[in-house]
């Protein structure tokens, strides 16, 4: 299980690096228009707050990395921590943003919290 709950936190945090490209420097181009909807006046009026978005997902990532090379328990407990976070961003934004954000980002580091809990053990 322990390769398991490392495995889906090292998913979670390339997900989270991928929302930090998409969100700093894709937002105005193709791929960030077709993920938000919005043309390209809107994505460009919005592109600061993408990139703001898109900075704390790295954190979130630097995070996660952290606790996949940290020993544990620290490792154990950064992981913890940052998928919390990941889980609780996901469910706010799911509620208050686009419900698209339950599926790609609560349930997936739901899972890794899950796994990494589990493994814990």
């Amino acid at each position: 299980m322990h390769v398991t709950a490392q495995l889906l936190t090292g998913l979670v945090a390339a997900l989270h690096l991928y929302f930090l490209v998409l969100e700093m420097f894709l937002w105005e181009k193709q791929p960030g228009r077709d993920l938000s909807g919005f043309d390209a006046e809107l994505a460009r009026v919005t592109a600061p707050l993408a990139a703001n978005q898109g900075l704390y997902n790295g954190f979130l990532a630097a995070g996660l990395v952290w606790g996949l090379i940290a020993a544990d328990p620290t490792g154990f407990r950064v992981q913890v921590f940052f998928l919390a976070c990941v889980v609780i961003a996901g469910v706010y934004g799911g509620l208050t943003a686009n419900r698209r954000i339950l599926a790609a980002q609560a349930l997936p580091g739901a899972l890794a919290l899950a796994a990494v809990l589990v493994a814990g053990r």
